[in-house]
């Protein structure tokens, strides 16, 4: 049969639990749910991302310029901000199962709808509704984590799911340009939405809570909950209130993961919009390849997400410490982010790309912080502090386009914008160093 061991040593550490398995074979059907959120978060990247491989053609077909264009690319970011905290609220109120479920037959009929836009008007309308069906992905993608998984798991869970933000864009993209250029742009939009809407009926069928699942053996149940696993809110004590909001909003833990990801989303959205333009305008290279060098510090990114997660929960099974298994690799990680200046003061083309790949690692390994986040947020309160987080972590999303514009505008010049992220990083280093405190659950 299969038993749970749990070791623990000093003040701040957390229960690390081994699986020991006899004649009796344990079920892993925790990973099943994982590879439905992998493939969601996929989803979610590519239905977000699309318009910039579409842009061209579209701004010729609707009369659109290149200025136009630029806001119609931050329009998403405005409400997939605003609907952060009503998207944690909805969480905490109907659950995981629900939420990802309309969250993602919305987001798949939105980016759909793109394919029938005939104008500005209409385009702006569906890329804000994509926006706002997005926005309780993340949030849920916690929540399934923290359910399903021990503490000492969740970092390379948060990181199997997390990738599919970077390998989606790193594999697809010639399938993407193939259908646009065989189908056109308002194809690539209709397949993506279908695509989503499919995967939507597919997520309903099979995802089931814990408590619900009737393949989840009584062995890995006591596995889970052994290691942290929490168990499914009642709606009725989940109600919402601002109360909630500025009682979340004073503790540190909460502050000072939400700056730090702000940082590490700031590297992220300049390489998801401006870094194509960087080298091909900054750097003179042509779009062949431009398309050829893109690829790399996406790769990189991916290689990053997985080497924090594996990190993170090497590091909790040897010291017991959620201090030093989750801040450690992000502070590592932005300040290899940071790192991202140095491309500044090189002429080389491949050392370019080389110090961009080394930042963008360490981008990826930010995204433990949705790990972290899940190890900090009060247990009836996942999804509203979920949606905070995101909510300010995702401020990157609009200031960061922005900023780096109006630098550019200003000086003609990458230079200043290329210190503005790699100064973003460095603040979420001094967050996580000076703001963040203990990484342990809150006790509301």
């Amino acid at each position: 049969m299969t038993s749970v061991a749990t070791t623990v040593s000093s003040e701040d550490e957390v229960p690390v639990v081994e699986e020991r398995t006899g004649k009796q074979r344990a079920t892993r059907v925790r990973f099943g749910m994982l590879a439905l959120l992998a493939t969601g978060t996929m989803i979610n990247y590519l239905d977000r991302t699309i318009l910039g491989i579409a842009a061209p053609s579209m701004t010729q077909d609707l009369g659109i310029n290149a200025a136009i264009m630029g806001f119609v690319f931050s329009a998403f970011s405005w409400t997939y901000a605003l609907a952060q905290v009503p998207g944690g609220i909805f969480l905490d109120r109907f659950g995981s199962k629900i939420t990802y479920f309309f969250a993602l037959f919305f987001w798949s009929l939105f980016t759909g709808l793109q394919g029938a836009a005939v104008g500005l008007k209409s385009l702006l309308l569906y890329r804000f509704g994509l926006g706002m069906s997005e926005a309780p992905c993340f949030p849920t993608n916690s929540r399934v984590v923290s359910t399903w998984f021990p503490q000492q798991e969740r970092a390379r869970a948060t990181a199997i799911y997390t990738v599919g933000e970077y390998l989606g864009l790193a594999c697809f993209s010639p399938l993407l340009f193939w259908i646009l250029g065989t189908m056109g742009w308002r194809a690539l939009f209709v397949i993506a939405g279908v695509v989503g809407i499919i995967f939507a009926i597919a997520w309903g069928l099979i995802y089931r809570e814990p408590k619900d699942c009737k393949k989840v053996s009584k062995a890995e149940l006591d596995y889970i909950a052994a290691g942290g696993g929490l168990e499914v809110q009642s709606s009725e004590s989940n109600k919402f209130s601002w109360a909630k909001v500025g009682m979340l909003l004073k503790y540190r833990q909460i502050i000072g993961a939400s700056i730090g990801q702000f940082a590490g989303n700031t590297v992220l959205v300049f390489f998801l919009t401006w870094f194509p333009t960087y080298l091909a305008t900054e750097r003179h290279m042509g779009w062949l390849k431009v398309g050829f060098f893109a690829v790399m510090p996406f790769l990189a990114a991916s290689l990053g997400i997985m080497f924090g997660g594996w990190v993170s929960d090497q590091l909790l099974k040897k010291t017991g410490s959620a201090n030093v298994s989750r801040k450690l690799p992000i502070i590592a990680g932005l300040l290899l982010a940071s790192t991202i200046i140095a491309a500044n003061y090189v002429d080389s083309d491949m050392v370019v790309i080389a110090i961009l790949s080394i930042a963008f690692f360490g981008q990826g390994m930010v995204g433990l912080g949705w790990t972290l986040i899940s190890d900090v947020a009060p247990k009836k309160l996942m999804g509203l502090t979920g949606g905070l987080f995101n909510f300010m972590a995702n401020l990157a999303g609009i200031f960061t386009p922005l900023v780096i514009g109006f630098i550019i505008s200003a000086t003609g010049s990458f230079f200043y914008a290329l210190m503005y992220v790699g100064a973003a990083a460095l603040l979420g280093v001094f967050s996580y160093v000076f703001i963040l405190g203990d990484v342990k659950r809150i006790e509301l």
